[in-house]
Formats: C-alpha cells, sequence, structure tokens
C-alpha cells in the first residue's frame, strides 16, 4: 500500500482518537446539579455521607445525624456547615427507658442554594428523643414537619415551599463557590420530641445516581472506542506486513 493510500486513514484514525479523548475530558463537566436534601451521619468528628437512606438507618443512642439543604452534582458534596457532637447536643438530656437520643443538625444552606435567591431559615441543632427503633427520617421530624414526594424528603420545617429534587440547567458563581462555616449555638434545653412521619428517603440518592450514570455511560463509550482503535491499528499493521 502507497503512501498516499495510507494517509487518510491515519487522518480518520486521528480524528476518532480526537473524539475519543474528548469524550472522556468533558463528561465529568457534563454531570447534572440537583437541589436537594442531603443525609449525613456523623463519625470520628466529621459529617460523612449516609450509606443508605433515612428509613433505613436506625440510629444508635449517642449519634448525630445532619440534613442540608444545597445545590450540588456528583463532583461536589454540600455538608452542614457546622460540626456539633452528641456532647454538645444532647449532655444535658437525660436518658430515658424505652428511648433514645440523637444530636441533629439542620442546615438549611444560602441564598445562593435556594431557587430564588431568598434567605433561607437559619440552621438549627437539637437533640431528638425518640423510641429506640425510630430511623433517621423519624429523628429528622424533629426538626418540623416533612414534605415528602415519590418517597423523597423534599421540605424539612416548610423549606422550601414547592420543588423536589429539580434539576438545575446552569450554577450561579455564588451557588458554586466554596462554603464558610457557619455556628450553631448547642441548644440550652436539648430534650426534642418527633412526630410519626410518612416513610422517605433521602433525595441526594437519585440525584446523585443519575448524574454519576451518565458520566459513566460516556466514560464506558470513550474507553471502548479506543479499546476499537487499538485493535484495528494492530490488525491493520500486520495486514501491512504480510502484503510486504
Amino acid at each position: 500500500m502507497s503512501f498516499a493510500h495510507r494517509a487518510p486513514l491515519r487522518v480518520v484514525l486521528a480524528a476518532l482518537l480526537t473524539a475519543a479523548i474528548s469524550i472522556l475530558t468533558m463528561a465529568p463537566a457534563q454531570a447534572a446539579a440537583y437541589r436537594f436534601w442531603g443525609f449525613y451521619q456523623l463519625a470520628d468528628g466529621q459529617w460523612g455521607f449516609a450509606q443508605k437512606g433515612p428509613d433505613q438507618i436506625v440510629p444508635q443512642d449517642g449519634s448525630v445525624d445532619g440534613w442540608r439543604f444545597a445545590v450540588a452534582d456528583m463532583n461536589d458534596t454540600r455538608y452542614p456547615r457546622a460540626t456539633l457532637t452528641f456532647d454538645q447536643l444532647c449532655g444535658s438530656t437525660t436518658a430515658e427507658a424505652g428511648k433514645k437520643r440523637v444530636g441533629l443538625v439542620v442546615d438549611f444552606g444560602r441564598p445562593a442554594d435556594a431557587a430564588d435567591g431568598a434567605a433561607p431559615p437559619e440552621p438549627k441543632a437539637l437533640c431528638a428523643v425518640v423510641d429506640a427503633e425510630a430511623t433517621s427520617t423519624e429523628v429528622l421530624a424533629a426538626a418540623g414537619e416533612l414534605r415528602v414526594e415519590k418517597g423523597l424528603v423534599c421540605a424539612v420545617a416548610g423549606y422550601p415551599a414547592t420543588d423536589c429534587g429539580g434539576e438545575v440547567k446552569e450554577l450561579s458563581a455564588e451557588a458554586k463557590a466554596a462554603d464558610t462555616p457557619v455556628q450553631i449555638a448547642a441548644p440550652a434545653d436539648s430534650t426534642t420530641s418527633a412526630a410519626p412521619t410518612p416513610s422517605a428517603t433521602a433525595a441526594s440518592a437519585p440525584a446523585e445516581e443519575t448524574s454519576s450514570g451518565s458520566s459513566t455511560a460516556a466514560y464506558v463509550i470513550a474507553a471502548l472506542a479506543l479499546l476499537a482503535l487499538l485493535v484495528f491499528v494492530i490488525l491493520r499493521s500486520r495486514s501491512g506486513r504480510r502484503g510486504a
């Protein structure tokens, strides 16, 4: 095969390779962002994303749950902006037979997290005294009435008034900005009982699964394209040697 016939093939291969690399490079930037309540738990003095939904977790006496309303995508985790220990939250609450004490931090987020940019309620911290078998959803009810839609926690204590885990097409610079820690005073009288609530799971789960799923698919397609190109080049090289 002459160089004149090989040149177009090289051009095509180069173009395909460039397209595959572009997909790999751009995939993370295409991750969707959502406005939702995220569910966290305190461990060793640090917030960590809950591994299960709040209906599936039965926190022990001495635990601390945290909730944060924010706009985020799979690459950006928004934790509660204050960290309070169990002793700070429930240290003045006496244990009761058949009950448990769970610290609760609820961060309603920043104005930039709100759909209308309005100032959200002030973050709150309390000690929830609930039945020994109560789930984290029932613990959250100590902070106020919950609005639940299609199995998702959409609002806590009436916030937000509308929407539920909605996708955000474009993030503002303020929404992308790093969080600034806030101070939440530990409750003076830390005893708060929770009322029964509807079944719910954290809205953060579908948001992350949706965005991570689309990005993962892009990576897989790009990887397969690169592999196909590599196999094609090897076979073409071997064919050229045999014909020589």
